[in-house]
């Protein structure tokens, strides 16, 4: 399940991309954003707590704006993105919204080349493990910024959900749940914005069945403090999924068939 340099070089050119797309789409809001309006979820503020004076690490930060919205609740917040065009704008907002936050250019897995510190807080959320090549390296690397007892927080789209037609609302299966090598998949437009020309036209994700994330998180040293699993999602990733009152999308009739969303909270053994 290893990365190849193909692999890399190709998710690269496409987060670059993505980073302009995703800035205008009305997913991010970035005007709202610009104008105070706290892009984190109820889930993640409620589950993770109160962060103010706490040092907090944002692995895979896009551009930045989960990074810059934990500052505003008084988190002194780290970003860390592979992608130029995104760490370039996240320190573009920081400025612009005067809001203290620090960005670092770097590859996940070369981090340690970048920043050398522990950290209160590791953080990250929806949609990043599927480009994680090696997810043993990914959680050593948890626990490598975590300082003794620090608490890492994870939420997450449920692999499970991955293996049903987005498109079926009688969930025909479509894919697998356990796979061994990267899947190459065609690239439409962007996830915020479906419509939108891409000129990196194949993406290479890997797919982390939930037993293979708790496992290398407690091979790590992390003691984990619960999983949560949730019938809902804060992004309709089903083109069927209906927005509830409280802003998660929902199957239709708010049924709890499968899950959607899972969370993460733990601790570095002391």
């Amino acid at each position: 399940m290893n990365q190849t340099p193909d692999d890399y070089r190709a998710n690269l050119t496409l987060w670059n991309e993505w980073t302009d797309i995703n800035a205008r789409s009305g997913e991010y809001a970035l005007d709202e954003f610009k104008a105070g309006r706290n892009s984190l979820h109820s889930l993640e503020v409620g589950e993770l707590g109160p962060v103010a004076g706490k040092s907090l690490l944002h692995l895979q930060c896009h551009f930045g704006l989960d990074t810059l919205s934990w500052a505003r609740l008084g988190a002194l917040a780290t970003g860390v993105d592979f992608s130029d065009r995104a760490i370039a704008l996240a320190q573009q907002l920081s400025r612009e919204c005067a809001v203290p936050a620090r960005f670092i250019l770097s590859d996940i897995y070369t981090l340690p080349d970048h920043l050398d510190e522990t950290f209160d807080i590791v953080y990250t959320s929806y949609g990043v493990l599927p480009w994680l090549s090696d997810l043993g390296a990914w959680s050593r690397l948890v626990a490598r910024y975590l300082r003794p007892g620090g608490t890492f927080y994870m939420a997450e789209f449920h692999p499970f959900s991955e293996v049903f037609d987005e498109s079926d609302p009688g969930l025909r299966i479509a894919d697998q749940y356990f796979k061994s090598q990267a899947t190459a998949s065609p690239v439409q437009g962007s996830y915020a914005d479906r419509q939108a020309v891409v000129h990196q036209k194949i993406s290479y994700e890997w797919t982390h069945p939930l037993g293979e994330v708790l496992s290398a998180l407690l091979a790590a040293g992390i003691r984990l403090e619960y999983v949560h699993e949730f019938p809902f999602s804060v992004y309709q990733h089903f083109t069927f999924l209906e927005k509830g009152e409280d802003g998660y999308y929902y199957l239709p009739g708010q049924a709890t068939t499968i899950p959607l969303m899972y969370s993460v909270k733990g601790r570095l053994g002391d």
